[in-house]
């Protein structure tokens, strides 16, 4: 088990903490903007209510935040990232904001609904 501080976080003057800083600088950083996309993704996914367990964590308040952080990391690092990681990234961003505008009872105008300040207005 790791220590950690009394905030709650890695010890850093554990090993274990030497050993993670070694490990997450040994990663290039493609994958952790694809890691931290595919997070945002999954997360948004379960506040759609998109999982198995269905509406029981839906929160479309939570939701919309989710897609815009996706939203714009993808819209930052599209020139960071090659168009193999990004094209199926982008397309389970318009997956999860049309499921969004579905999942909305009084839906978003087109260009307003979660991170299409980014991505411009989204159809189905």
């Amino acid at each position: 088990m790791s220590e950690t501080s009394p905030a709650g976080s890695p010890d850093p003057t554990s090993a274990d903490f030497d050993e993670m800083t070694r490990d997450i600088a040994e990663v290039p950083a493609v994958e952790v903007i694809v890691t931290v996309a595919v997070n945002l993704m999954s997360a948004a996914a379960v506040k759609l209510g998109l999982t198995e367990e269905g509406d029981k964590y839906k929160d479309l308040d939570e939701a919309r935040k989710l897609v815009t952080a996706l939203a714009g990391l993808l819209d930052a690092s599209a020139t960071e990232i090659s168009s193999f990681h990004a094209a199926p990234l982008r397309d389970g961003l318009k997956s999860l904001q049309l499921a969004f505008r579905e999942a909305s009872i009084v839906p978003d105008e087109p260009g307003q609904g979660p991170g299409e300040k980014y991505t411009g207005p989204v159809y189905g």
